[in-house]
Protein backbone atom coordinates (compact mmCIF):
# COMPACT_ATOMS: atom_id res chain seq x y z
CA UNK A 1 0.00 0.00 0.00
CA UNK A 2 1.42 3.36 -0.98
CA UNK A 3 0.42 6.93 -0.15
CA UNK A 4 2.01 10.04 -1.60
CA UNK A 5 2.89 12.92 0.74
CA UNK A 6 2.23 16.21 -1.00
CA UNK A 7 3.73 19.51 0.17
CA UNK A 8 5.09 17.84 3.33
CA UNK A 9 1.48 17.39 4.52
CA UNK A 10 1.94 14.23 6.59
CA UNK A 11 -1.40 14.63 8.42
CA UNK A 12 -3.37 14.38 5.19
CA UNK A 13 -1.27 11.43 4.00
CA UNK A 14 -1.99 9.60 7.29
CA UNK A 15 -5.73 10.21 6.87
CA UNK A 16 -5.58 8.80 3.34
CA UNK A 17 -3.58 5.77 4.55
CA UNK A 18 -6.04 5.05 7.36
CA UNK A 19 -8.97 5.28 4.94
CA UNK A 20 -7.28 2.85 2.54
CA UNK A 21 -6.50 0.42 5.35
CA UNK A 22 -10.09 0.65 6.59
CA UNK A 23 -11.41 -0.13 3.10
CA UNK A 24 -9.06 -3.12 2.76
CA UNK A 25 -10.16 -4.53 6.14
CA UNK A 26 -6.69 -4.39 7.72
CA UNK A 27 -7.95 -3.08 11.06
CA UNK A 28 -10.64 -5.77 11.30
CA UNK A 29 -8.10 -8.49 10.56
CA UNK A 30 -5.64 -7.12 13.15
CA UNK A 31 -8.39 -7.14 15.77
CA UNK A 32 -9.37 -10.70 14.89
CA UNK A 33 -5.77 -11.94 15.07
CA UNK A 34 -5.13 -10.33 18.44
CA UNK A 35 -6.36 -13.43 20.28
CA UNK A 36 -7.26 -17.00 19.39
CA UNK A 37 -10.84 -17.55 18.32
CA UNK A 38 -12.37 -20.97 18.88
CA UNK A 39 -13.83 -22.61 15.79
CA UNK A 40 -17.30 -22.62 17.36
CA UNK A 41 -17.04 -18.87 18.09
CA UNK A 42 -15.82 -18.26 14.54
CA UNK A 43 -18.80 -20.14 13.09
CA UNK A 44 -21.22 -18.21 15.31
CA UNK A 45 -19.64 -14.87 14.37
CA UNK A 46 -19.65 -15.65 10.65
CA UNK A 47 -23.27 -16.81 10.83
CA UNK A 48 -24.29 -13.60 12.63
CA UNK A 49 -22.43 -11.52 10.01
CA UNK A 50 -24.21 -13.37 7.19
CA UNK A 51 -27.59 -12.80 8.83
CA UNK A 52 -26.79 -9.10 9.23
CA UNK A 53 -25.72 -8.83 5.57
CA UNK A 54 -28.87 -10.59 4.35
CA UNK A 55 -31.16 -8.42 6.48
CA UNK A 56 -29.44 -5.28 5.19
CA UNK A 57 -29.79 -6.43 1.58
CA UNK A 58 -33.47 -7.30 2.11
CA UNK A 59 -34.11 -3.93 3.75
CA UNK A 60 -32.45 -2.06 0.87
CA UNK A 61 -34.45 -4.08 -1.68
CA UNK A 62 -37.71 -3.37 0.18
CA UNK A 63 -36.91 0.35 0.27
CA UNK A 64 -36.05 0.32 -3.45
CA UNK A 65 -39.32 -1.45 -4.30
CA UNK A 66 -41.33 0.92 -2.10
CA UNK A 67 -42.54 -1.72 0.36
CA UNK A 68 -41.16 0.19 3.32
CA UNK A 69 -40.26 3.84 3.77
CA UNK A 70 -36.63 4.76 3.55
CA UNK A 71 -34.80 7.13 5.87
CA UNK A 72 -36.19 10.65 5.92
CA UNK A 73 -34.26 13.02 3.71
CA UNK A 74 -33.04 16.29 5.11
CA UNK A 75 -34.21 19.41 3.28
CA UNK A 76 -31.39 21.18 1.43
CA UNK A 77 -29.81 23.96 3.44
CA UNK A 78 -29.83 27.52 2.18
CA UNK A 79 -26.30 28.75 1.52
CA UNK A 80 -25.50 32.15 2.95
CA UNK A 81 -22.88 34.20 1.14
CA UNK A 82 -19.65 34.68 3.03
CA UNK A 83 -18.57 38.22 3.82
CA UNK A 84 -15.61 39.21 1.67
CA UNK A 85 -12.30 39.84 3.44
CA UNK A 86 -11.53 42.86 1.29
Amino acid sequence: MQVLVRDNNVEQALRVLKKKMQREGVFREMRSRRAYEKPSEKRAREKAEAIRRNRKAARKLAIREGLIAGPARKPPQQRTPRPSAA
